[in-house]
């Protein structure tokens, strides 16, 4: 499997100790970076930055030093100049291969989602049990039974798998597909998955979020009684 862009960035935090937090922090840097070429904003100051970000200019500065800097003092930052540096860095000009196993609501969901080709993420086919989803398409995408993914992942080039099926069907699969030789996992199951040290896996617990939402407003509603 390649390991090009977005991949390097788990090998460099390392080897060259860039922590995990960098690393989430980039698609936020480079989504932000985004809005403000729509803006029409040509630079910016690594202050005027922090100030989107809600964080420290000083940080911001820290975690762009890892990857060369990219500024200008008394300058700031060249917008557009800075934002396809960081989608370098994200590897979003390379094309990655992508397998949907689950074709349920969320696994279309994520097919059909037109914002991931932009960004040169490429779903390849989708797989479900359900003998009457195979054989279709969704956003072009065909369904393949589960039957057909050892074989597929085989005879294609697959860099990242996205799990949107249940606890236990994730554990079966993920554990397969590593013995297949993939590596990468966007898993969107409500479990973590018991994989090898190599493997890299990027959890989406969608009840996770919501729960922290619920302890939020629940401390609300507890302050206002008060």
């Amino acid at each position: 499997m390649p390991e090009q862009g977005f991949y390097n960035l788990f090998i460099m935090s390392q080897s060259n100790q860039i922590s995990k937090a960098v690393i989430s922090r980039l698609p936020r840097y480079y989504r932000y970076l985004r809005e403000l070429i729509e803006a029409g904003t040509e630079r910016i100051s690594s202050e005027e930055l922090s100030r989107l970000m809600k964080a420290t200019a000083s940080q911001i500065r820290q975690d762009l030093n890892h990857f060369g800097g990219f500024g200008q003092q008394g300058y700031g930052y060249n917008v557009k100049s800075l934002y396809n540096e960081i989608g370098k860095i994200l590897g979003v000009e390379e094309v990655h291969d992508l397998i949907v196993v689950g074709a349920g609501n969320l696994g279309r969901a994520i097919v059909r989602y037109k914002g991931f080709g932009a960004h040169g993420f490429h779903f390849c086919a989708l797989f479900d049990i359900d003998e009457t989803l195979c054989g279709k398409t969704i956003n072009g995408v065909r369904v393949y039974h589960t039957d057909e993914l050892e074989s597929f992942v085989l005879n294609n080039n697959v860099d990242i798998v996205a799990l949107t099926i249940p606890t236990d069907g994730a554990l079966k699969v993920s554990k397969k597909l590593y013995e297949l030789g993939i590596r990468y996992f966007w898993n969107f199951a409500h479990t973590d998955l018991e994989l090898p040290g190599d493997a890299i896996v990027k959890n989406v617990h969608l009840l996770d979020s919501l729960l922290e939402l619920s302890f939020t407003v629940s401390r609300s509603k507890i302050k206002e009684e008060e």
